[in-house]
């Protein structure tokens, strides 16, 4: 499978994950639609980069980097729902490495 369809695809799941408990928690749609999107982007980036790491490793670095401006912004409003977010994004930025690297070899 193309290298970017894959890496959109598992982005996909992996928003789909992130966003149940975001919808349980009756967060606001913008809120959901936000950490969707960087799902598929880090999908999409991860499976294009050329960064010489671990999978594991370069999921979550890229994870983390698409997650940085809206970490800030959420911080600045709710310093308390900054861990569950950096333990979701080591989580599913990891797994999206992992399958991205297993899938595309």
């Amino acid at each position: 499978m193309n290298k970017i369809i894959l890496g959109i695809l598992l982005g996909c799941i992996a928003g789909i994950i992130d966003v149940i408990p975001m919808i349980l928690q009756k967060l606001t749609w913008d809120a959901n639609i936000s950490a969707f999107c960087l799902w598929v982007v880090a999908g999409l980036m991860i499976s294009t980069s050329t960064l010489q790491l671990p999978a594991v490793l370069k999921g979550i670095l890229i994870s983390f980097l698409i997650l940085l401006p809206s970490l800030i912004l959420i911080a600045w409003k709710d310093t308390k729902s900054i861990i569950p977010i950096l333990i979701m994004t080591v989580i599913l930025g990891s797994l999206l490495g992992l399958g991205i690297n297993k899938f595309t070899k």
